[in-house]
C-alpha cells in the first residue's frame, strides 16, 4: 500500500500527502466549493486541488473518505445509467482504424492474441458489451453494487463489486485491463494498478485513460473545467505524472495519445456561464461545431483534455 500519511477531517472528510511519492509540500492550484445535503440541511463545502511540490501529482484535499464517498454518486449519474449497445457495424470500424481514430473507450485496446478483458470501473457496462459484441471474454469489475446487478440482469454480462483485490479475480488470469476514466475516482490509484498488474498475464497490457488537467480547457476553464468533476475525481492526472505512476506500479509505459471529447468543452463552458466565468470566448464554446474545432486543436497541441495511456507488464 501506498505508506502516505493521511489524517481523518471533520466528519466525512480527510486530508492526504502526495498518492506517488507521500510528500506533504504541496500548493493550491484551485479553489472550489459546492454544496452538501446532510441531516441539517444543505450547506457548502470547500474543497482545493493541490499540486504536490516534489511529483507534481495534483489530487482533490480534503476529500471524502472511502465509507462516504458513495453519496456524491446519486442514482441519476449518468456513467452509471445501464443501457444497450447496439453491435458495432463492420465498416465503422474499419473506417476508424483507417482514418486513425480508433478509440479504446469504442473500440477497444489494440491488443494482439489473448481475448481475456477486466474492465475496472465498468459503469454501466457500455465497453464491456462493445467488447463482447467483438468476441472478447469479458468481466467487469464496479464499486455500486448496484450497478453491477444491473449488468448482470439487463445485460446478461459477468460484473464483480468491490475492486481489484476481490478474492473472485485470479492472478495472471487477464490480457488486457481497462481503466477507463476510473483511476481519478480511486483513493489509492497507485494500489489500484498495482493489483491490476497482479491481474494480468505475463506480457499483458493495461490501459488507462483519464482527464489531463495539464491540458488547455483546464487552463481556460479552471474550477468550471468539466474534468475536474469535484468531489468525485480524486485525483488528477497530467501525462508526466499518470507516466510516474504507472511505472512506479512495474509497467512499461508504451504510448500516450490524446483524446478528444468534444463534449466535455461545451459542458465547460455551459458550467463556466453558470458560475460567472463568462467571456466572449466561453459563450462562442457553447456552440457545439466550434467546441469540435477547439478540440482538435488542443489535441493537436498535445494538450486535450483527456489522454490514454497503453503499458505493458
Amino acid at each position: 500500500m501506498n505508506e502516505n500519511r493521511t489524517s481523518r477531517a471533520a466528519g466525512d472528510w480527510e486530508s492526504t500527502d502526495c498518492l506517488l511519492c507521500g510528500s506533504p509540500r504541496r500548493e493550491t492550484i484551485v479553489d472550489a466549493e459546492f454544496e452538501v445535503v446532510g441531516h441539517s440541511g444543505t450547506r457548502t463545502r470547500p474543497v482545493a486541488v493541490v499540486r504536490c511540490g516534489e511529483c507534481g501529482l495534483c489530487y482533490t484535499r480534503p476529500r471524502p473518505t472511502r465509507e462516504a464517498v458513495g453519496r456524491f454518486y446519486p442514482e441519476d449519474y449518468a456513467p452509471h445509467q445501464v443501457r444497450r449497445v447496439r453491435k458495432p457495424s463492420a465498416l465503422g470500424s474499419w473506417w476508424r482504424r483507417a482514418t486513425g481514430r480508433r478509440d479504446w473507450e469504442r473500440d477497444g485496446p489494440p491488443l494482439r492474441g489473448g481475448r481475456r478483458l477486466l474492465d475496472f470501473g465498468c459503469g454501466g457496462g457500455a465497453f464491456l458489451q462493445r467488447m463482447h459484441h467483438r468476441g472478447w471474454q469479458v468481466l467487469g469489475v464496479d464499486a455500486s453494487a448496484a450497478v453491477v446487478g444491473r449488468i448482470r440482469d439487463e445485460l446478461g454480462l459477468p460484473a464483480v463489486a468491490g475492486d481489484l483485490a476481490s478474492p473472485e479475480l485470479r492472478p495472471e488470469s487477464f490480457d488486457a485491463v481497462t481503466m477507463l476514466q476510473s483511476l481519478e475516482h480511486v483513493h489509492d490509484p497507485l494500489e489500484a494498478l498495482r493489483q491490476a498488474r497482479k491481474l494480468l498475464a505475463p506480457g499483458g497490457r493495461v490501459y488507462v485513460s483519464v482527464p489531463n488537467i495539464d491540458g488547455l480547457p483546464f487552463r481556460w476553464f479552471g474550477p468550471a473545467w468539466f474534468g475536474l468533476d469535484l468531489p468525485r475525481h480524486l485525483v488528477h492526472f497530467s501525462p508526466a505524472t499518470l507516466k510516474r505512476m504507472v511505472a512506479a506500479a512495474g509497467f512499461r509505459p508504451l504510448r500516450l495519445r490524446m483524446v478528444r471529447h468534444s463534449s466535455w468543452m461545451k459542458q465547460s463552458a455551459l458550467a463556466a456561464r453558470r458560475t460567472g466565468r463568462n467571456p466572449p470566448a466561453t459563450r462562442l464554446l457553447t456552440c457545439r461545431p466550434l467546441c469540435r474545432v477547439v478540440t482538435r486543436y488542443c489535441t493537436l497541441r498535445g494538450r486535450a483534455d483527456c489522454m490514454a495511456l497503453e503499458a505493458a507488464k
